[in-house]
């Protein structure tokens, strides 16, 4: 390490990421018959223990689904988490369900009165995190990818247009991109939104080919930097314990890990110098957090009940 990394200056750094948090708000809207329903259902809870895999705290995650999934309770939520969020924080929206299109307005059905893209666009527009991730997986989705665009928000939807207005295959394969590892192409337990899009979308035209039939949906993905953003984590990179200081410190080595990531992103626009620098800044932190990740696990608090397990 070079000597002008000095001890204070590493700790600052080392502290920037203290604050920084994944948060997760799942909604399930009307299946319109028991067997959707059903299925909305687990499929909410499913997300809900992957993004508890992947963060660390169970606090940072939202799930709505049933009668407690009303537009009036998205908005409360979203409205709420838009006052917690700071500007290094990340944010992953899943919508599962039925979606409606008319021409001109897009409408995700809900219990009582559904909430319509404007409304929501103008909710994530409020969430002040550096990345957001919003995923829509339901009917006519495509008709929103235009709306709600934004240089720091990926858009990934089950259909390419409003038009496509056939219940949606996607969120059922999305669901087990985030829920196994299936999706993991590079075998390093995390999955990315890339990783898991190009999982859902194959498994969705798989399964119409096995079907003979033509495919009613075609997804979409519109932004940058998919292939850093982190959906889930598995084996030693899930950490679920029953220490809430751990869990933290856990939620603060993802934060780094995609700081990593993102330098190794950017090498080929960075002098050699100024890559390398940058580099050992992060990895400088990330030693310091895994000291204080060792120290605590060292005080004997019982992970074991923890590793990747959301229902302790």
């Amino acid at each position: 390490m070079k000597a002008r990394y000095g001890a204070a200056l590493l700790l600052s750094m080392a502290g920037a990421s203290a604050y920084a948090a994944t948060y997760s708000v799942i909604v399930s809207g009307l299946g319109g018959e028991p067997a959707y329903e059903q299925r909305f259902r687990e499929q909410n809870a499913t997300l809900a223990e992957a993004a508890q895999r992947l963060t660390g705290d169970r606090s940072k995650t939202i799930a709505l689904s049933g009668d407690k999934a009303t537009r009036d309770a998205v908005r409360r939520e979203l409205g709420a988490l838009a006052g917690k969020v700071n500007a290094d924080d990340d944010i992953i929206v899943t919508l599962i369900g039925h979606g409606t299109y008319d021409g001109e307005e897009y409408r995700f059905n809900l219990p009582g009165a559904d909430i319509t893209a404007t409304e929501l666009g103008t909710l994530f527009d409020q969430l002040g995190a550096r990345t957001q991730l919003i995923v829509n997986a339901t009917s006519a989705s495509g008709a929103v990818v235009e709306r709600w665009k934004r240089g720091n928000r990926i858009v990934i939807t089950a259909t390419k247009s409003g038009g496509e207005r056939t219940a949606t295959r996607f969120a059922e394969h999305w669901v087990k991109a985030l829920s196994s590892a299936d999706a993991d192409v590079n075998k390093d337990d995390i999955v990315t939104a890339a990783e898991a899009f190009d999982f859902a979308s194959r498994k969705v035209a798989d399964s119409f080919k096995a079907d003979v039939s033509l495919a009613t949906e075609h997804a979409r993905l519109e932004g940058q930097n998919a292939s850093r953003f982190q959906v889930a984590r598995f084996g030693t990179a899930a950490r679920v314990t029953l220490n809430p200081e751990l869990n933290e410190l856990f939620a603060q080595r993802v934060r780094i890990e995609r700081d990593l990531d993102a330098v190794k992103e950017r090498k080929p626009t960075l002098a050699a110098d100024a890559y390398y620098d940058e580099l050992e800044a992060v990895l400088v932190r990330l030693a310091l957090l895994q000291k204080q990740i060792d120290a605590k696990q060292g005080q004997g608090y019982d992970d074991a009940k923890g590793n990747g397990d959301a229902h302790e």
